[in-house]
């Protein structure tokens, strides 16, 4: 593994700091709580997460991987990490883009055509279009491929009817990324379409779902006699799947590309020194633990980018990456409740010191269901590192 950034990665490194330190305002570099700077569920928010995506593509920051042609610099993929570890200083408005850039546009290089490449790709780079995933139902979450909606081919459209549920930025995207079963019930993976929706269509209803902390940025999703033209069918009828795989394989490296926890476990130091228990042995083995993960955090990073840059197709590392970051989460949403004693128990609703700790807590259950679980993350690396057999299914 190489510790060390390639000459050329070295400059666009630096390219990269100068630009976000002279375009960000202090007040966004990361810190305990930082990411309460914004109510993710507010229209905004999202009005934030586009004009600094547009600020991005002005800048030639956007879409790093993406082919020339698309509006992208056809950079290789450490190119893409770098930028993300150095954004990574910052609590930027990036959520909404997480989805339409992180997971539709690369979607769409491999498997869309050129109509819709050309509809959709430099829209999304601009922050003019903005994406939801309509992938999880009610029953069928970490089992996706048991999904009962339904899409009925009738002329030159489909007809779609079901429900979706824990949909990010819903009630702001312009369009979203549909799975639908279009062949017999049971059919499982072979039966199941991949489409592109419009999120205006006659036929959809969404509604928000209030988490604990306040935010509603997840929501439900109602389709009812959805019309989706024939032509807005991302690969072939009852292949869907496939075209999923390529979006959860991005979903999960994108998530696990954006670890902030060297700072956040310095916080946790200072929160122990000022409660007058940095020298309480137990406590100290656990912010010892919280370090030892954020720096494993960041040397699996190395890892990707070291295989990235020598031109080597990484192995399971988003999984791994991914699950470690919900472990992370877990780790310092507990420890910093648990540092703050009977005080870790009150919540203040004016957004204050109070509640930084006891949001953390109670949103380390977005990363670590988002994205694929933890249980099915380590079924990825059991299979796919450690060569174990797959787990019986019914589908």
């Amino acid at each position: 593994m190489d510790f060390d950034d390639a000459p050329d990665e070295r400059a666009f490194r630096m390219e990269v700091r100068a630009w976000l330190d002279g375009n960000v305002a202090p007040e966004h570099r990361i810190r305990a709580g930082a990411d309460d700077l914004f109510d993710m569920g507010s229209a905004e928010y999202a009005a934030a997460c586009r004009a600094w995506q547009r600020r991005l593509f002005e800048a030639g920051y956007a879409g790093l991987t993406w082919p020339v042609d698309h509006g992208g610099r056809g950079a290789s993929l450490a190119f893409q990490i770098i930028f993300n570890q150095e954004q990574g200083r910052f609590s930027l408005p990036i959520g909404l883009s997480m989805v339409s850039v992180g997971m539709v546009g690369p979607t769409l290089i491999v498997h869309g055509t050129k109509d819709q490449q050309d509809r959709h790709l430099r829209r999304i780079l601009r922050g003019d279009e903005a994406w939801c995933q309509l992938f999880s139902e009610p029953g069928a979450g970490s089992d996706l491929p048991s999904l009962r909606t339904r899409a009925e081919a009738d002329g030159d459209s489909f007809v779609v009817n079901g429900q979706k549920v824990w949909t990010s930025f819903a009630q702001h995207s312009d369009w979203a990324i549909l799975l639908a079963r279009t062949g017999p019930s049971g059919s499982g993976r072979a039966g199941i379409t991949y489409f592109l929706c419009d999120m205006r269509s006659p036929g959809i209803e969404v509604s928000p779902l209030r988490q604990i902390t306040g935010v509603a940025h997840f929501n439900e999703v109602f389709l009812t006699d959805v019309r989706i033209p024939a032509e807005n069918v991302v690969g072939e009828v009852d292949d869907g799947w496939r075209v999923a795989r390529t979006t959860l394989g991005s979903e999960r490296a994108t998530i696990a590309g954006t670890p902030k926890f060297r700072a956040v476990v310095d916080d946790l130091l200072a929160l122990a020194r000022r409660r007058g228990r940095a020298g309480d042995g137990v406590l100290r083995q656990e912010l010892a633990r919280a370090y030892t993960n954020a720096r494993l955090l960041e040397f699996m990073g190395f890892r990707l980018q070291t295989a990235l840059s020598q031109g080597r197709l990484p192995g399971p590392e988003a999984s791994v990456l991914k699950l470690l970051l919900s472990r992370q989460h877990q780790l310092v949403g507990d420890l910093g409740v648990g540092i703050e004693g009977p005080a870790g128990t009150l919540w203040d609703e004016t957004g204050g010191a109070v509640a930084e700790w006891q949001r953390r807590l109670c949103d380390q259950f977005l990363v670590r269901i988002g994205g694929g679980t933890d249980e099915v993350q380590r079924n990825a690396v059991a299979e796919r590192a450690l060569g174990l057999p797959r787990d019986p299914t019914s589908v």
